[in-house]
């Protein structure tokens, strides 16, 4: 299972620190918050204690209408519970005696200057992405016309020289060598690059180029969500190639199937073009349409077969 250190989320959430044990080792393992209103209130059964813990202006709000006892009690009792942390919204001021229950209980108290509902927001998104299932392939992530195309095949075999040649159609790089993959969703998967290699593609013979900074911001872009596989490999006299485009076949990446297609290269087949025409065909069937469906009813219709 995927964990979330305490000090990454910090760093990446850029919070401000209350306090924080010096060895800590509380890992974040839901991508769910939990508004502790109720248990501020007095009611601890079915208290989500394994998630975060977030304070707003009403929960702070009600504390101060407590009375010195109540609310020492309440809060012993709500720091007991091993929670990975407190994070106070607003950055509003923090009740001294909250704050001598997170050192008892050795438990972190952090603040962000956001309003609750957007911090809420942004920080369930930013959580399912770290816990998300993840894997990095050997291949050139591309956009085109808007479809994610995962190309893949053996080293050498062109995959970065034909996505140059896409960017030069005016294509979008999204990653080349390494592709980092998330699955967000069932059936969703998103596709990035390594933040040390984004933007950059290596072409044998010129070696590495900034697509960036060649062709300009509208020729990448930071993720693209993954929807055809394309494997490039060299061709094979002995073998049959689908010539029709009645069998489908896919692939299974982090236990989600994707279409795949196989092109064989060989010299003179323009690989840019072929790609082009695969992603507006996938489009296609994604509306309802397949053109080799078709064109078979129109021979069994044609050779008396159809009703």
């Amino acid at each position: 299972m995927k964990s979330l250190t305490i000090d990454r989320l910090i760093k990446d959430m850029k919070l401000q620190i209350i306090y924080k044990p010096e060895k800590i080792d509380t890992e974040i393992i839901k991508s769910d918050i939990n508004r502790p209103g109720l248990q501020l209130a007095g009611y601890f059964d079915h208290f989500v204690y394994d998630r975060l813990q977030i304070i707003g202006k009403v929960e702070s709000s009600y504390l101060e209408t407590l009375d010195k006892e109540t609310k020492e009690y309440r809060l012993n009792r709500f720091f007991s519970a091993p929670i990975p942390a407190l994070i106070v919204s607003r950055k509003m001021e923090v009740d001294p005696y909250m704050i001598e229950c997170a050192k008892k209980y050795k438990r972190p108290i952090l603040t962000t200057e956001m309003p609750t509902t957007k911090f809420i927001s942004k920080i369930i998104g930013y959580i399912d992405d770290m816990l998300a299932p993840s894997t990095t392939i050997h291949g050139v992530l591309v956009d085109v016309y808007g479809i994610g195309i995962l190309i893949v095949g053996k080293s050498g075999v062109g995959k970065s020289e034909t996505a140059l040649e896409l960017i030069k159609r005016g294509h979008r790089l999204v990653a080349d060598d390494a592709v980092e993959i998330i699955r967000e969703e069932e059936g969703k998967l998103k596709g990035m690059a390594p933040e040390l290699i984004r933007h950059f593609l290596e072409i044998r013979g010129l070696g590495i180029l900034d697509i960036k900074r060649l062709y300009g911001i509208g020729a990448v872009r930071a993720f693209k969500t993954i929807e055809l596989v394309i494997e490039l490999e060299y061709w094979d006299e002995e073998k049959s190639y689908d010539r029709v485009g009645l069998d489908e076949d896919f692939t299974e990446i982090l236990n989600t199937k994707l279409p795949k297609i196989v092109i064989p290269v060989k010299p003179g087949r323009n690989l840019a073009m072929i790609m082009e025409v695969a992603a507006k065909n996938h489009r296609q069937k994604q509306m309802g349409y397949n053109a080799a469906v078709e064109l078979n009813n129109k021979l069994m219709k044609q050779m008396g077969f159809s009703e």
